[in-house]
């Protein structure tokens, strides 16, 4: 529950909007690019709603008696981990959300993605039940990597070495998605044509 409301964000579902109503050629004006505002407002969203989460899932672990064995490593890497977690969820997202500059409709996009992310990053079930064909997939995919490789991390179900290896492989999906973005902004804003108000 608190490695997913860290890094999710809403941007697939708010960029349509955006181009659709012509929101989006005010951002175009600003001097700055238009993802620092939505960094800053994911970072502010969860500010304000992850102590709240916190309380609540402390209440759930005292009432079903849970218990989380953190040892010093842990604790170290979990924090990278979470971090490029967000990094790569953001990045891909705001990737996805640019196809509405070339349809105006993205919702059947999005519900595949989340349909993905939901089977993939071990949302629905833990990988280690899933058929090892649908494992090594989730491992290949981002999706993994940004909820059930911290939430593995946190639980501690991984060893140093797969920590390591797990943060090298964020990183390169990290830049994999930063090379999207700006390839799919390039070539949106070049087809962009504004409409709305």
């Amino acid at each position: 529950m608190l490695v997913n409301q860290f890094t999710y964000t809403w941007v697939m579902f708010d960029y349509e909007y955006r181009i659709r109503e012509g929101y989006l050629s005010f951002a175009l004006l600003k001097p700055v690019h238009p993802i620092h505002s939505d960094i800053a407002d994911n970072i502010m969203s969860k500010t304000i709603t992850l102590p709240i989460l916190t309380v609540i899932a402390i209440g759930l672990a005292f009432a079903f008696h849970a218990r989380l064995n953190v040892t010093p490593w842990l604790a170290v890497l979990f924090i990278p981990g979470l971090l490029l977690a967000f990094a790569l969820r953001f990045l891909l997202e705001w990737t996805l959300a640019q196809c509405a500059f070339w349809t105006t409709r993205v919702s059947a996009i999005n519900q595949i993605y989340f349909f993905l992310l939901l089977f993939l990053s071990g949302q629905i079930a833990p990988l280690s039940l899933l058929p090892r064909a649908v494992q090594i997939a989730a491992k290949v995919l981002p999706f993994y990597w940004t909820i059930g490789f911290p939430t593995e991390l946190l639980l501690g179900k991984i060893t140093v070495t797969g920590a390591l290896i797990g943060l090298g492989v964020q990183i390169i999906w990290v830049a994999i998605a930063v090379f999207l973005v700006r390839v799919v902004w390039r070539l949106g804003v070049k087809a962009y044509a504004a409409v709305g108000q």
